[in-house]
């Protein structure tokens, strides 16, 4: 059965035939067989070679004729073909892949695995949440799939450190939290990053934008202007940021700085690529994202990219945009461009006790503009607004807005063209041919 048959497989567990076959005691006591004689079979040291030693794909094809094997040895070799398959895959999954998880894992088209508990779990696709109901067996084999994830990155997860971030070699975030923290058992938070959108053009296709306002965000990249993506959790802003780090001429230097790698730059020859790291089992060894960013200024990077700014770093990121490393790119989370400023404010403060109204000054000269990232409830992803920021007359931060964007209508209108554009004409920046093109583009839209 392929992935996608599994994972079609899941989605009807609740209130079909086949799911209930698949849950009855039969089908475990199968499963429960066939794992014990496969490792009676073949040893335990030699599938923990098997399993480290290659791919998940390759280690599948290495072990599938061992569970046929065994599954004929103790005779369920007239077992119907579809069923075998099942019981196939899933020994497989849980031997050298990540138990029930892995056809989601696998399924190109989920986004996002969310485990509450052994009796609950829940997977996002196209934006919109699909329930499977319970996949586990028993919270022991949840923890198995947890040890699993993070054991090869010397992490650990137990009662008196129940809460644990962690990365699968995928780059795919994990969060995990179990009791006494999570009180309805392990809680699992997978978050999957496509490969497949890594460009402002792909985002027009997918209708997140039109092709004018790509254009004005491209020209902004280009051009070295500061700009901050802001948005709500699972909104598209890491999207959005690595679309826009495309955009950054080849020829030039980048840093990335993230919580967890997840920007992508197949194309772009020199990118040094920065991850914080959490305290080791004994307590030492963290590195902050503010750690990573000072550092980042020691590296002779032409653009910084901080993958998430959510503490006392953001100072730091804001004195790097204004000491020459001017077309840096960030993500905050905020609402509209107004909450930006003010958390960015809230943030810096963390890292400098200094009044807010200084800081909004350090904000004003810093960043030269913020572009929303936002979801609607029906999952559907969007660029909104994108609005100039500037030093007010009496002080202060002054939002001037650019972009203007209808979520009802699905609509953007240019409210103004930003200054930069004439500036860049007349220093010769820009090409007169290409903004006319640009401006008619506007027009037509």
């Amino acid at each position: 059965m392929t992935v996608m048959g599994r994972v079609k497989e899941a989605e009807g567990r609740l209130g079909s035939v086949n799911a209930a076959e698949k849950d009855s005691a039969k089908s475990r006591a199968i499963k429960a067989e066939a794992k014990r004689a496969l490792m009676e079979r073949v040893g335990f040291a030699e599938v923990a070679r098997i399993a480290a030693g290659l791919d998940a794909a390759a280690a599948r094809e290495e072990l599938r004729p061992a569970v046929e094997a065994v599954l004929n040895a103790d005779g369920h070799g007239n077992l119907p073909e579809c069923d075998r398959e099942l019981i196939v895959g899933e020994v497989l999954d849980d031997v050298v892949g990540l138990g029930p998880l892995q056809p989601l894992l696998e399924d190109d088209s989920v986004t996002e695995i969310m485990v509450n508990g052994m009796d609950s779990v829940f997977f996002e696709r196209a934006g919109e949440l699909y329930p499977l109901g319970p996949l586990f067996d028993s919270e022991e084999q949840i923890r198995i799939v947890v040890d699993r994830i993070i054991s090869p990155l010397g992490r650990r997860v137990d009662e008196r450190s129940p809460l644990v971030n962690a990365r699968l070699p995928s780059g795919y975030r994990v969060n995990v939290v179990i009791p006494p923290a999570a009180i309805d058992g392990t809680c699992v938070t997978i978050r999957k990053f496509s490969d497949r959108i890594s460009s402002l053009d792909e985002l027009v296709r997918l209708g997140s934008l039109p092709s004018w306002y790509a254009g004005l965000l491209s020209c902004a990249v280009k051009l070295r202007q500061d700009l901050a993506v802001a948005g709500g959790t699972g909104s598209g802003k890491t999207t959005l940021l690595n679309a826009l780090s495309c955009e950054i001429p080849k020829k030039e230097r980048i840093v990335t700085i993230e919580d967890s790698a997840e920007l992508k730059f197949a194309c772009h020859p020199q990118v040094v690529r920065l991850e914080a790291r959490e305290a080791s089992i004994e307590g030492q060894g963290a590195v902050t994202i503010r750690d990573l960013v000072t550092n980042a200024l020691r590296m002779r990077p032409d653009r910084i990219v901080v993958g998430e700014v959510r503490g006392a770093e953001c100072i730091d990121m804001l004195q790097a945009m204004n000491t020459g490393h001017d077309g840096s790119l960030t993500t905050l989370h905020a609402g509209t461009p107004q909450e930006t400023i003010v958390r960015m404010t809230l943030l810096a403060r963390f890292g400098i006790d200094l009044p807010s109204d200084l800081i909004e000054e350090q904000i004003a000269m810093a960043l030269d503009g913020v572009v929303m990232s936002l979801r609607r409830p029906d999952g559907k992803r969007f660029v909104g607004s994108y609005c100039g920021v500037e030093r007010g007359a009496s002080g202060g931060v002054e939002l001037k807005e650019y972009v203007a964007f209808d979520a009802a209508s699905e609509t953007w209108e240019l409210v103004q063209e930003p200054e930069f554009i004439e500036r860049s004409l007349l220093e010769g920046a820009l090409d007169q041919g290409e903004v006319d093109e640009w401006r008619r583009s506007c027009s037509a839209a």
